[in-house]
């Protein structure tokens, strides 16, 4: 049963990413192709928005697909190509957007909120605790307690 599993699972995800790129739009030349997968392999889709435009079967994917072979067939460099789609979509359709005044909040915010939270951990727990001992012993409790830690320490 596990091997049957295992040998559909591998199927589905080996024709997935087949599924994304259709025959027509590959090109004649392999130097040019591998170009091509490298600049679709860091282009989000920006409908599926967690997938390359590589590996995304959507429309719009297909389409910046489509242009980035074109202008590599028009002889534009990798880098106007990629400018080029920042320029009509923004940084956002990078699958590793530039640090830069723009996107600090995007790279620097899951660190804020870790410290928020782990702050605001301490804080409960610190306050807790605190409150915790002030409600528990009585001020005749505390004396004798006192004197039961100055009776162990001779």
């Amino acid at each position: 049963m596990r091997s049957l599993l295992r040998l559909l699972l591998t199927v589905f995800f080996l024709t997935t990413e087949v599924l994304a790129l259709q025959p027509g739009e590959i090109l004649k030349d392999p130097a040019l192709e591998a170009r091509a997968r490298s600049i679709s392999k860091n282009l989000r889709c920006l409908v599926c928005q967690n997938q390359s435009i590589d590996d995304s079967d959507a429309a719009l994917a297909k389409d910046l697909r489509i242009m980035v072979r074109n202008q590599i067939v028009s002889g534009k460099s990798n880098e106007q190509i990629i400018s080029d789609i920042v320029a009509r979509y923004g940084d956002f359709v990078l699958l590793k957007p530039p640090i830069n005044q723009k996107t600090l909040i995007l790279w620097f915010s899951p660190v804020l909120i870790l410290l928020a939270g782990g702050m605001s951990i301490y804080i409960y727990f610190r306050k807790r605790k605190s409150a915790a001992a002030e409600t528990l012993l009585s001020d005749a409790e505390k004396e004798k307690l006192a004197e039961i830690w100055k009776g162990n320490r001779s």
